[in-house]
């Protein structure tokens, strides 16, 4: 099968070369090298590690840039500017500790024992049973709750109090946590 993309020879590679050291755009150099697309040429750029360029922006980029304006701006560049340095914040000699408001109580939910006969495993559930893990899912013994479940929810009466909390409640909850 013979290939249908010209090749990059050293004479086009050359070529190459010397455009790009030119100012010649990827397109210009693909219409002038031929066969060959402008990421062709990119691509090609970026391999030989040829110097990348800057696009000049403005009026200059109409005109062209004179060689001494380039080495002024790079000379410009090369100046470095020290950053002025801030001086050292003032220390907090006095504060006022914080105010001793006394916590609500805490709602612990009280932990919920099931007789052993009313754990079902994956396969004996059902749509009206509480579908509460109990204990490791990799383990042979885990099982899910399988009391009667509220219509509408997953879970039955006990489980679904840790579940779901009020709405002020777990605002609340939150203010104490320090959150807005």
């Amino acid at each position: 099968m013979t290939e249908a993309v010209p090749s990059w020879t050293d004479e086009r590679v050359e070529l190459l070369r010397r455009l790009w050291d030119d100012g010649l755009s990827a397109s210009q150099i693909a219409l002038q090298i031929g066969g060959v697309s402008r990421n062709a040429v990119i691509g090609k750029v970026h391999r030989l590690g040829l110097a990348g360029r800057v696009k000049p922006i403005g009026p200059a980029a109409a005109q062209g840039r004179r060689k001494d304006d380039l080495a002024a701006e790079v000379e410009m560049e090369a100046v470095v500017v020290e950053e002025p340095t801030l001086p050292e914040p003032p220390a907090i000699v006095a504060h006022r500790p914080a105010p001793n408001f006394p916590l609500p109580p805490t709602r612990t939910p009280e932990p919920v024992a099931l007789a052993v006969s009313e754990r079902v495993t994956i396969m004996e559930l059902r749509d009206s049973m509480c579908r509460w893990p109990m204990g490791d899912p990799t383990s042979p013994e885990f099982r899910f709750c399988g009391a009667r479940a509220i219509t509408g929810l997953p879970y039955c009466t006990q489980h679904a109090q840790v579940a779901y909390q009020p709405a002020a409640e777990r605002k609340r909850d939150r203010r104490v946590a320090g959150f807005r």
